[in-house]
């Protein structure tokens, strides 16, 4: 019998290494959450373009640039709007200011063997001409953070960056689906990725603006564009 236990014990610490392991994984991951569309798919409004992007309009990145070619279309049978990434650096901005909103955006990067840095956003409470600007960043498998220029006082802008917020990597990698949701509430914006939020930024300078999506270099789809507004 002695021997049969000390056959077992190797067993039983791995299992209670394996254990701990994952123990640490979930909360390293931290609470998990659904989505607010998920939670509530009352009052919100689908903002996937038309064919024709009426509504949407386009804006270089930095302002002062120039636009490269036509690079959004939309794949009206999957529903899918549609970044060849081969445009230049620009924002596709929706035509309405909204202020307090939650912005639901679903995007997939097409995945090609060797690429490296995918790179893309979305945005909420942009000025016109994207010269403020609130991103969320996300590339292949990481990324997940805030970063912009918010307005700030005497009309100068002030620059900010939450990466070293992120400690939950939750961005998939290319070819795969992901969800995220961007909330603007009060001077407050929030950042909600595949199950949890990554971080918060607390200082908004806008109390309203335009939301979008950014084209920089990488082909991206994007699928299930709705907006709730807040009241």
């Amino acid at each position: 019998m002695l021997n049969k236990w000390h056959k077992l014990l190797p067993v039983m610490a791995a299992t209670m290494v394996l254990a701990a392991s994952l123990f640490c994984v979930r909360q390293a991951r931290g609470a998990e959450s659904r989505s607010a569309l998920q939670s509530d798919p009352q009052g919100w409004v689908d903002v996937l373009p038309p064919a024709d992007l009426k509504g949407w309009y386009r804006v270089p990145v930095p302002p002062t640039g120039q636009l490269g070619r036509e690079q959004w279309h939309v794949d009206g049978e999957k529903k899918i709007l549609i970044c060849d990434g081969d445009g230049g650096h620009d924002m596709l901005l929706f035509d309405k200011e909204i202020s307090d909103a939650t912005f639901h955006v679903e995007f997939c990067y097409t995945k090609i063997e060797g690429k490296k840095g995918y790179n893309s956003g979305a945005y909420v409470r942009n000025s016109r001409n994207g010269a403020i600007w609130h991103q969320a960043q996300f590339g292949d498998a990481k990324d997940g953070f805030l970063f912009g220029q918010t307005s700030g006082t005497n009309d100068q802008k002030k620059s900010f960056n939450l990466s070293k917020q992120v400690t939950d990597m939750r961005v998939k990698p290319a070819g795969e689906w992901n969800t995220l949701e961007l909330t603007a509430r009060g001077k407050t914006l929030t950042l909600w990725i595949n199950g949890g939020t990554t971080c918060q930024f607390e200082d908004c300078g806008r109390e309203k603006g335009y939301l979008g999506l950014e084209g920089e270099g990488y082909r991206i789809e994007f699928r299930n564009l709705k907006v709730k507004e807040l009241r």
